[in-house]
């Protein structure tokens, strides 16, 4: 059994892991990234304060050519760092988000 199918079996027992969410997506976007958006999706709806998430999430957002999308996941991450004062994750979701900007240009 690969990684990624250990995974999903440890997800399926316990399905409100973020952890587990977190790192199937993540799995995911090396490997297929499409696979992850659902994935991702729900560590942002379901579980907002897992700052993690909106970096990756955004990241194959951007890759997929969904800039708009992307930006919005962004400054939601952004704004959940704030109100968090995750100090470290917010630096990281601002110079991202800076660079997809410029990138941009």
């Amino acid at each position: 059994m690969n990684r990624l199918e250990q995974l999903l079996t440890w997800l399926t027992a316990e399905p409100n892991d973020t952890f587990l969410l977190y790192a199937v997506a993540n799995e995911y976007k090396n490997i297929d990234p499409e696979k992850s958006l659902p994935y991702y999706e729900r560590l942002v709806q379901d579980f907002p304060t897992y700052t993690a998430t909106y970096y990756h999430y955004a990241e194959v957002l951007v890759a997929l050519h969904q800039r708009q999308k992307a930006e919005e996941i962004y400054q939601q991450g952004i704004l959940q760092c704030q109100h968090q004062q995750d100090r470290k994750a917010l630096a990281e979701l601002q110079n991202a988000y800076q660079n997809m900007l410029i990138d941009e240009d």
